[in-house]
């Protein structure tokens, strides 16, 4: 019986990987314009994403000691000015995520 069920779920995820990598591409073909709430979705969602990932990143911090936030802080400065000298994302993140870990790992 496991093995069954082990088919059973790895069928059920395939089909809804692939549901969801399709189903986009049938509901809006390349040449049907597409609905205005698709476009502002599509406006509005990364930077709704991105804030939302910065919130859960600075949840967990406090202030009682420079430990506690200072690291967190530099690294948040990092990511925005290498944000707005080069807007490279992937540097971005990339820098920021190192300078997060050599200030927890070494400084702090």
């Amino acid at each position: 019986m496991p093995d069954t069920h082990d088919y059973i779920l790895l069928g059920v995820i395939a089909a809804g990987t692939a549901a969801t990598r399709f189903l986009p591409f049938l509901l809006f073909p390349a040449g049907r314009k597409k609905p205005r709430w698709l476009l502002r979705l599509s406006n509005v969602l990364p930077s709704a994403a991105i804030a939302m990932l910065v919130v859960y990143c600075l949840k967990g911090i406090y202030f009682t000691k420079p430990q506690g936030f200072l690291p967190e802080l530099i690294a948040l400065v990092v990511v925005s000015l290498l944000h707005l000298w080069k807007r490279q994302p992937l540097l971005s993140i990339g820098g920021g995520t190192i300078c997060y870990m050599i200030l927890v790992q070494q400084v702090f």
